[in-house]
């Protein structure tokens, strides 16, 4: 019987997908763009310093940071004018050099969905214009902040649409504006949009491939943000990209794992996602990700609702939040939550299940 209710779910998803009800709509099929930065063939080849240069598919984020940590100045800049797309997204470079590589590889682009990216002032963490582009940017100094979190986004999210300004607290940099503004500047935030995110919510969004590429991404940066010495960051992972942090959860590197609008983590329950993070969920009663059914079967759908009781996370408030993007809009309860959340207002003993506002 349960197997049979399930595939009635998983038959209820697929006309969601393919008929775009509930709010679900048409997407084009996506390729992820995986592995090491464009330009690694270059600086593989590069013998400039007498040595071999790490290698970007195989260096893991400690060995790269002691690789820059040995280097003089000038040959760092060396390695900037030379390589900047591999310097910008190679993690475990130091957070400084990623800047300033990732600011002239974001110049020498020469195209105008860029052009914001470029303004004085920004601090690009990463930049890939491989596909549709992906982008990482911090607000705050990553460096010296006591508390860090890293805003992961869900479906539609590119270069073009990360700082959108229309509907801007669906976009990771408006989230993560509104989340640095409402702990009181104290913290520093990443808007990362560092996997190829699905095109609508079709197919794409009901499957977990694009979902697994991220995941491997997601873990690899946070590692990268450790051995350049970055605080332990919580993440805010909003609708697929809930589905990423759910698939990363056992091998990333966090203090908490904050769930939102969320179609389901690829877990029947906290447990199932092995890991020692706390694991927080919010869903408001407008959002449309509700009349999407929470089952996963035969590679479709995501699995059980994190706001549900028996998944054991422990849940924000959200009543006051407006549809699938307004948990960050100023004034609502998620957001206040969020923010205490990411202030580290919040102690593992104070709250173990049941709703926190």
């Amino acid at each position: 019987m349960r197997r049979y209710k399930r595939t009635l779910a998983a038959a209820a998803l697929a006309t969601t997908v393919v008929t775009g009800t509930a709010g679900w709509a048409s997407g084009s099929a996506q390729r992820a763009v995986t592995g090491p930065p464009a330009g690694s063939a270059a600086w593989r080849a590069d013998g400039s310093l007498g040595r071999a240069l790490p290698d970007p598919a195989t260096a893991s984020p400690a060995r790269v940071a002691r690789f820059f940590a040995a280097l003089p100045s000038r040959q760092r800049q060396d390695l900037i004018r030379r390589h900047p797309l591999v310097v910008g997204n190679l993690d475990g470079v130091p957070v400084a050099l990623r800047y300033e590589a990732n600011a002239l590889a974001v110049r020498a682009e020469h195209n105008p969905r860029y052009e914001r990216l470029a303004e004085p002032g920004r601090q690009i963490l990463a930049f890939d214009p491989r596909g549709r582009g992906q982008v990482a940017e911090v607000y705050g100094d990553l460096t010296t902040a006591r508390r860090v979190s890293v805003v992961v986004p869900g479906s539609d999210i590119d270069a073009a649409t990360f700082d959108r300004t229309k509907d801007p607290y669906g976009a990771p940099a408006g989230m993560a504006a509104s989340l640095r503004a409402a702990t009181g500047n104290r913290t520093a935030v990443i808007a990362w949009a560092g996997y190829t995110t699905p095109v609508g919510v079709g197919p794409d969004a009901a499957t977990g491939d694009l979902a697994q590429a991220g995941a491997g991404r997601l873990a690899r940066f946070t590692r990268g943000l450790a051995a350049a010495g970055v605080k332990e960051p919580v993440l805010f992972c909003h609708s697929y990209g809930s589905v990423v942090c759910g698939l990363a959860a056992h091998e990333v590197n966090a203090s908490d794992i904050v769930v939102f609008g969320s179609p389901g983590m690829r877990a029947d329950d906290v447990a199932d996602l092995h890991t020692d993070a706390r694991v927080w969920a919010a869903k408001d009663p407008s959002d449309w990700i509700s009349k999407v059914p929470n089952v996963e079967f035969a590679g479709l759908g995501h699995g059980k609702d994190p706001t549900d009781p028996d998944f054991g996370a422990r849940r924000v408030s959200a009543g006051d939040a407006r549809g699938h993007t307004g948990y960050f809009a100023p004034g609502t309860e998620s957001l206040r939550t969020f923010a205490a959340i990411a202030a580290g207002e919040i102690t593992r003993g104070e709250v173990t299940r049941g709703e926190v506002r």
